[in-house]
């Protein structure tokens, strides 16, 4: 059966997943308390929330997912008048992945990097629907057609690492869509894309819903998402539901004061105003070119940096913005001698380009580099004591005592209790993971910090702290960042200058705020149009 999607009319009468006096824990700590919700049959219902709210949990009981061995579910979901919870495990795989099915958060992770494009849509179908063979390769050209990847015939034979975050996150989308299933479960899905690719994949899944009459529960943190695509929506903390209204009401009169701290959440403020000083960074005709094919069939170079200049003054934030793909994250580490790279590298006057190994190594502590997952940049095997020492280590001649007092002045610095430096990175939120990786740099007392997407990861509420912690430290001790993004409204709230980078060439640069109000490239425009998604703008994508 399919209901048709329509934002005036909802089949209200019965709902598709109907979920009773939910309750998750783990390990005997309460993840989920009580959740009492309805997913009506053809709309979009965003479950939104801080990290650790229980989004996700919820989302993953409707499947059946949480590992049993850790957790205890107690409470109903009804799907189609069919209990889930205690259902077996054979039925739950009959369910998953065809009348449910649901896009990941990191495709990258999500995708087997072993199989071919093909392969892993094909076995959805094999698995469901009993097609294999050129019936299978058909319809999986279909899907793939169908979620907008251009020359669909040649990805077949790709595997998910030659393809960009947007193309695996539509490849996703299309396992997904498979077995046209009646209700879809994205959990965040385009918080780790930049602005221009989120739009195209918030317009795809909107237009889907439309088309199939499937029902969407959307899962984000990212309150801009949920004003473009959801009809009603549910606002969790802490594991339980705090409010739910349709889309309008809540984002015109939020009722609960979490929800008004929600919307209030967006980065804001400007670049701490700081005079203008001499240059501490100057980059002219950096180039980034990676071979291609071997000796016998060699290809043109793939230019992902290609003459770029730039001046970053002391005690100033650049930004470099750009889409996936563009160059950023190689302009930084180029710079940063972490890559080779041709052209003029010069900081505080010294020529960086032309050093090389242990001649390198005295720039380091000046230098510092925060990345954009804090999980995956911390050791898991060392405490947080260790994980700041270490920089210490190899750079002071500071006795055990001194390097420990370090680390716990560096601590209170980024807002960390120092008793806290005897755990390990598990055992911290995201928002305090990315604080440890900001002490990290901080401990050696660098000049210039590197900040590669140091927030993208993280929720909106976090962010802002993580902005205003920034902008507290450059204040204080007169930091100079070079800040790598593709959220414009962190890059507005805290860069002095922006530099556009497009297929590895700049494109624009200027002083932020001119930029902001009047871009000169199309392509800067394009950027800043994206930043601003509005629902009615989607429908004619």
């Amino acid at each position: 059966m399919r209901f048709k999607y329509s934002d005036e009319e909802l089949d209200v009468d019965d709902a598709l997943v109907r979920i009773r006096g939910l309750n998750v824990e783990f390990d005997g700590h309460g993840a989920v308390r009580g959740i009492d919700l309805d997913i009506r049959p053809g709309e979009c219902l965003a479950l939104v929330g801080e990290s650790g709210s229980g989004k996700s949990v919820t989302a993953h009981s409707i499947l059946q997912l949480l590992p049993r061995h850790v957790t205890h579910t107690t409470g109903s979901i009804v799907f189609q008048g069919e209990e889930l919870i205690g259902a077996s495990p054979k039925r739950l795989q009959q369910i998953r992945g065809d009348r449910i099915a649901m896009i990941f958060q990191e495709p990258m992770t999500s995708l087997n990097p072993l199989y071919t494009i093909e392969r892993q849509l094909a076995e959805t179908l094999t698995l469901h629907k009993g097609i294999s063979g050129a019936a299978a390769r058909r319809r999986v050209l279909e899907l793939l057609e169908r979620v907008g990847i251009q020359h669909a015939e040649r990805r077949l034979t790709a595997y998910p690492h030659q393809l960009s975050g947007g193309q695996r996150q539509r490849v996703m989308i299309a396992m997904a869509l498979a077995c046209e299933p009646l209700l879809l479960i994205a959990d965040e899905p385009t918080t780790a894309l930049d602005v221009t690719v989120q739009r195209r994949i918030l317009a795809l899944l909107k237009r889907l819903q439309q088309t199939t009459g499937m029902a969407l529960l959307l899962i984000s943190h990212d309150l801009n998402v949920v004003r473009t695509i959801a009809q009603r929506v549910a606002v969790m903390r802490a594991g339980s539901i705090v409010e739910t209204a349709d889309r309008e009401t809540l984002f015109a009169a939020p009722a609960h004061p979490y929800t008004r701290q929600l919307l209030a959440a967006e980065p804001d403020g400007r670049a701490v105003p700081t005079p203008a000083r001499e240059p501490l960074l100057e980059v002219d005709d950096l180039r980034v070119w990676f071979a291609q094919g071997g000796w016998l069939r060699r290809r043109a170079p793939i230019k992902a940096v290609d003459g770029v200049q730039l001046r970053l003054q002391r005690g100033k934030t650049l930004g470099i913005v750009g889409e996936s793909g563009s160059g950023k994250s190689t302009l930084g580490q180029a710079i940063l001698r972490l890559i080779d790279s041709n052209g003029s590298i010069r900081y505080a006057g010294q020529a960086l380009d032309r050093l090389t190994g242990k001649a390198l190594q005295p720039w380091r502590k000046k230098l510092q580099i925060v990345f954009q997952d804090p999980y995956g940049s911390l050791s898991p095997r060392m405490s947080v004591q260790q994980i700041l020492e270490e920089g210490l280590r190899v750079h002071t001649s500071l006795d055990a005592r001194q390097r420990e007092a370090q680390v716990v002045e560096v601590l209170r610095e980024v807002g960390l209790d120092p008793d806290m430096r005897h755990r390990f990175p598990h055992e911290f939120s995201g928002g305090q993971r990315q604080r440890v990786a900001i002490a990290r740099a901080l401990v050696l007392e660098p000049e210039l910090i590197l900040l590669d997407e140091p927030t993208s990861a993280l929720d909106r509420t976090v962010q802002k702290q993580v902005i205003a912690l920034l902008k507290s430290l450059q204040a204080r001790h007169g930091f100079t960042y070079l800040f790598i993004s593709h959220d414009l409204a962190v890059v507005r709230a805290l860069a002095h200058d922006l530099v556009v980078i497009k297929n590895g060439v700049v494109v624009e640069a200027g002083a932020t705020e001119q930029l902001f109000e009047s871009p000169r490239h199309p392509y800067t425009h394009e950027l800043l149009v994206a930043s601003l998604i509005e629902s009615d703008n989607l429908n004619t994508q």
